[in-house]
């Protein structure tokens, strides 16, 4: 997957500053596919220049004018041609996963106070994926909402996006005790 693919199905559900592409990327798309404002600028530009979305400035009266951008039919072509192609398997490059790999020959507070540390922002951004559900299922319950919804994507990555932010969260918790647990009794033992 290419960064122009996440973006194109970030803006399917109408017209996005670079601003406010950045903010979904951050909100909801961050669960699969992370980029930096700046990447996302000259990605815009790219697929702009590509034909695959249309930019329109938008002139505002009490602030400065913005470009705006939709999705060409020849992005939704190339959405399409992506949907089609084979998915590559999962794979996680995680430098916390490697430093506890590496635990039992390393100092373990600092693996400890990283591994609070992730698990108070996998709660975060957990706390965000719910809350993002929670605005576009409205006061539909989520069965309901996922029978009847014209739209259903983006609920159903913020669900993936749950499900390993709430899985982060708990190995960080329980690794994080686990290595405490083993410290303190490393500390007894040698009394």
């Amino acid at each position: 997957m290419a960064l122009r693919h996440a973006v194109l199905a970030a803006m399917l559900d109408g017209a996005f500053s670079g601003y406010q592409l950045a903010k979904i990327f951050d909100v909801g798309v961050s669960n699969f596919w992370y980029a930096s404002p700046q990447q996302l600028y000259t990605e815009l530009a790219k697929l702009e220049k590509a034909g695959m979305i249309a930019g329109e400035q938008v002139i505002q009266l009490d602030r400065p004018n913005k470009r705006v951008f939709t999705v060409t039919e020849k992005g939704l072509d190339e959405l399409a041609a992506f949907a089609a192609t084979a998915s590559k398997p999962l794979s996680m490059r995680d430098d916390l996963a490697v430093k506890v790999q590496a635990i039992d020959h390393l100092d373990a507070g600092p693996v400890l106070a990283q591994l609070d540390e992730r698990a108070v922002e996998a709660a975060a951004k957990l706390a965000l994926f719910e809350q993002g559900m929670r605005r576009l299922r409205g006061d539909l319950a989520e069965e309901d909402f996922l029978r009847t919804s014209p739209r259903v994507g983006p609920y159903l990555t913020y669900l993936a996006g749950c499900r390993l932010e709430r899985e982060m969260r708990d190995w960080c918790l329980t690794t994080a005790a686990l290595l405490r647990a083993r410290t303190a009794s490393h500390c007894e033992e040698e009394r």
